[in-house]
Order: structure tokens, then sequence, then C-alpha cells
């Protein structure tokens, strides 16, 4: 071990001096000390400072100050009987341990399975008592404990032979050819896909149709005769080891259970919108795994009566704050975070079911929010919104962006992305997204710069090309804009000079798209009645 991983070790028991003193030396003789750990004072601070592993018993270990297990004047019979009963006493000396826990007291009992008729007993794996969730639950996968034990004793079995094979060729060498049990094995994998039975007779259609039609959704298709035996059991395997890995980061206290505080679906408008990602509402709310909200106010509530008796009493039609732009039925709202905190709060909360990467819930006062609405006779409904910081050091025009699910491949999503660069070109400056992008927001952006470049591509007529010109006339950031040319292909690097490419096809494309697409889903910058704020 080298001196100076040896330093940052015992580097917390040092003063400031010793380890200045320390790492001085570390750097100026790298080398020069084998396995030594520093100087010998440094040795015996290191001593002085650790705490010593105790004993069964719970003292320290053995050393010259303590007293000795035998006197000087004592015999060897009697030396060695003392030293008996001092292990006799360690070993029934049990007050040093921790109390061990049980495992059925690492759960929380107020949890059960949310499996329809289950009692929470049993354990796909066969190694647990209880489980409090689908991925655990033998009645799901059409089974009973019982029979998880069996099997989990049969797969044990398999495991340690599995094992001992494996350390039998630990050592074996990396290109060594495959051994002669490995190629029968591959021959019988083989021979089991082959044989695999494609069709199914009429009792094992009725067997496969009777649990969906009995208990719908609660329980797990039949999947025998879909894929080869082999396959099947790969997957089961695979099954067991992610609901034992789930068991182990519940005990953990890392996982919730899959029914306990998650908000499956919300009822929002007359949409009813399954969730993607967990939310921190209230426990209170997240526990009831379905919430209720006025797509006005965005208050969200516990029942459906609860609702109705606010929807006859709500006075919202739309969005707080000012209305910015309106082109037919698309209206766009700039709420103040500061003016307007708790719909901006709801509003966040709401947009963390559908993102990710959001981190943003109650801190809302440093941005503004601007609301994108599709007008009817009841009111603005709720299309999508991307939130921007008031004052941005790295000149970011949005910070969090979504379309809500009801509205997603209808081309809102770039509308909203053309607004913000549109806000951008009023205000003169260059904008970009606030890194990192969700999957599908990443999607979005690069669709959009594609068509911006391909655009300006179309209508350009000249023989040179500048970044920065494209910068200035589109507000895209000149880094967005090399990344997108270099996605399609179309920068160069010839003779010493970076050439940007007119690739006609793609532009031809484009054209083609935006032909069929036509106007109904465009940013008319002349609907724009909006002046940027003070200090942006």
């Amino acid at each position: 071990r080298s001196s100076s991983s040896s330093g940052s070790s015992s580097g917390s028991n040092f003063t400031r001096s010793q380890q200045g003193a320390t790492n001085a030396t570390a750097k100026k003789y790298p080398l020069r000390q084998g396995r030594s750990s520093g100087s010998d004072t440094e040795l015996n601070d290191l001593k002085a400072c650790d705490t010593p592993p105790r004993t069964p018993t719970g003292n320290g270990p053995y050393s010259e100050s303590d007293p000795e297990v035998s006197g000087p004047g004592d015999g060897p019979d009697e030396r060695l009987a003392k030293e008996l009963s001092l292990k006799e006493a360690a070993a029934h000396d049990l007050s040093h341990r921790p109390k061990r826990r049980r495992f059925h007291e690492s759960y929380n009992f107020n949890m059960k399975c949310p499996t329809p008729g289950c009692n929470s007993l049993g354990h796909l794996t066969g190694r647990h008592e209880r489980h409090f969730s689908i991925s655990g639950c033998p009645l799901y996968h059409n089974l009973s404990s019982d029979e998880c034990k069996v099997t989990s004793r049969d797969k044990q079995v398999e495991e340690r032979a599995l094992s001992h094979r494996q350390d039998e060729n630990r050592h074996s060498t990396r290109n060594q050819a495959p051994s002669e049990r490995q190629l029968r094995y591959k021959e019988k994998v083989t021979d089991l896909r082959r044989k695999r039975n494609y069709g199914l007779n009429k009792e094992q259609k009725e067997k496969h149709m009777d649990p969906r039609q009995s208990h719908g959704a609660g329980r797990e298709p039949l999947l025998e005769n879909i894929t080869s035996d082999y396959d099947l059991e790969l997957f089961r395997k695979a099954q067991a080891r992610a609901s034992t890995n789930l068991e182990k980061l519940r005990l953990a206290g890392h996982a919730s259970s899959e029914g306990g505080n998650m908000i499956k679906s919300i009822v929002f408008g007359r949409y009813e919108l399954d969730t993607w990602y967990h939310s921190p509402y209230p426990e209170e709310y997240a526990r009831l795994g379905k919430l209720y909200m006025c797509e006005f106010c965005l208050k969200y509530m516990k029942s459906q009566t609860i609702l109705r008796r606010h929807m006859a009493k709500c006075v919202w039609k739309h969005p707080p704050g000012d209305e910015i732009y309106r082109k037919t039925n698309i209206s766009v709202f700039e709420v103040d975070g500061k003016k307007n905190k708790i719909y901006c709060q709801n509003l966040c909360l709401l947009a963390k079911l559908f993102l990710d990467h959001k981190t943003l819930y109650y801190d809302v006062e440093p941005f503004l929010f601007y609301v994108m609405t599709e007008a009817d006779n009841t009111g603005c409904h709720l299309v999508g919104y991307f939130s921007k910081e008031k004052n941005s050091f790295l000149n970011y025009n949005v910070s969090c962006i979504l379309t809500m699910p009801q509205y997603m491949r209808q081309g809102y999503g770039k509308m909203l992305i053309d607004f913000s660069y549109l806000l951008s070109k009023v205000e003169e400056k260059v904008g970009s997204p606030e890194r990192p992008l969700s999957d599908l927001g990443l999607i979005s952006y690069r669709s959009y710069w594609k068509e911006v470049l391909l655009r300006y591509l179309h209508h350009f007529q000249g023989k040179e090309i500048s970044i920065k010109e494209i910068s200035q006339e589109t507000a895209v950031n000149p880094v967005d804009i090399v990344s997108t040319l270099q996605s399609l292909q179309m920068l160069k690097y010839w003779k010493g000079k970076h050439l940007v490419l007119k690739r006609q096809d793609l532009i031809d494309d484009w054209k083609a798209k935006e032909t069929k697409r036509g106007n109904s889903k465009t940013i008319d910058p002349t609907a724009l009645k909006w002046t940027p704020p003070k200090g942006s």
C-alpha cells in the first residue's frame, strides 16, 4: 500500500500540522515508502486515536497494561484451566451482542398487498413469510405460498450446483475454447427452444381465459406456451430476483410498497390519467392511490364528491396571471410564482407525476410560468406549460417544460418550445433549455432544432454561412446548432475548414411534412402582446 492511501485513511486522527506534513511527504516521495504507512510518530498517533476492536466479552483486546491471565508462579495446568474458564465465560456472556431483529419485526403491518383477495402471506421466492407488493405476490402469479416454498428449495439446490461449477471454472483463461459441458448445455438449450409448442388446444385456451375473465388485471396472464420452457424459466428467475431485491430495499427503508404512497391515477377534467412517476404530495393524499383535481385552479381532493362540490363553487375558468398570447382557441398566460404561489406549487406537483428529473416543487418565487391553454365554452383547459427563471445567469429560456399526456403527439410540445424562443427573440437574447432534459424533452428539442435549421437553410441563398448569424436570427444557442448539424451529418471538416452541407434530401422531406401538417399548430409572433419583465 502506498503512502498516499495510508495518509488519507488515517488523516482524521491527525492535527492540521501533522496532516500537512503527511501530504507534503506523500507528494515529495510518492514511491520511496514501500509497505510502511508514514513515520513512527504517525503510526503511534494512529494507534492511540483509533478505537481498538472489542472482544466477545465487551472489553478491549489484551495489552501489556492489562492484568495477565496467569500469574508468574502458576503452572501450565493452572494456566490452561484459567484460560478455559475465561473462554467459557465469554461464550455465555451475550450482553455485548446487539438484539437480533426478527424478520417480521422489520415490516410495517399497516402495509398490505394491493392484489384483491390476498392476505399478504408468503412470497414468490419462498424465502419470506410476508409480502407487500405485486412483484412478490404468489396469488398474482397464480401460485400458492406452499408451491413457492417447494420451488424455492429446488432452486436453492440448482444454485449450489451452479456456484460449484463456476468455482471450478473461475481460474480458466479468458480466451479458452468452450468446454464439453458448455457445448452440451448449448445444444440442450437449442433443442428446448426448438420443441416449443406454438399452438394451444381448446382446454389450454379456456385455462388461459378463466383467470382474466374472473379476476381481470388482478392476476398475471398464464405464460405457458407463449415461449419455450427454458425462456419462461429464465423469466421466472428474473422475476424472483427482482422481488427479492425489492424486499431488501424495503427493509432498508429505501422503497415504499407498490400500493402505498404512490398516486397511480388522477381525475383531471374529463380525463382519468395514469401517472408515470412519484410526486411528493402530502402523505394523506398520496396513500389514496387516486387524486381528483380541479383543472382550472389545480386544487387536489380526495374524492369525487369533494371535487363536485368544489367545481360548483370554483370561480376560476383560466389560469391566474396575464394573458400574453391568443390565436383562435390557443392562449398563453404568464403566471408569476411570487404572486400566485399556491397555483404554481400545485402545477409543479402535477408536473412531477409525468417528469422524472424535476426537483422544484415549493420554491417557485424566482420563476415565471407560461401556461398554454385550449379554450372552449366551459373554460381554458390546461395543455402544457414551461417555467423560466426571472434572472438566469446562463441565459436559460426554459427551466421545466411539460405537455399534458392527453395532448401529447399533437404538436403542442413544439408550440411551447417555439414560444420560449419567441420570448428570447423579443428579449434579444440567445436561449437554451436547462439541463438535464428528460427523454421526451430531448426528443422534442432535437426535432425542433432540426426543423429550425432546415427552414433556415431552405430560405438561405448565400454561399457562406455563419453559425453566429443562425444563432442571432433563430435565438438558438450555437452549441445546440452545432450538435444538431453533427447529428444530421451536415457539418464536415475538409482541408482545414469547417463546411456546412446543404442536404437537399433532408430539406425536401421537411418541406413535404410541413405541407402535410399545415399551419394549425404554429405560433404567430404577431399575436404576442408582451414586454420583457424589468431586470430580465
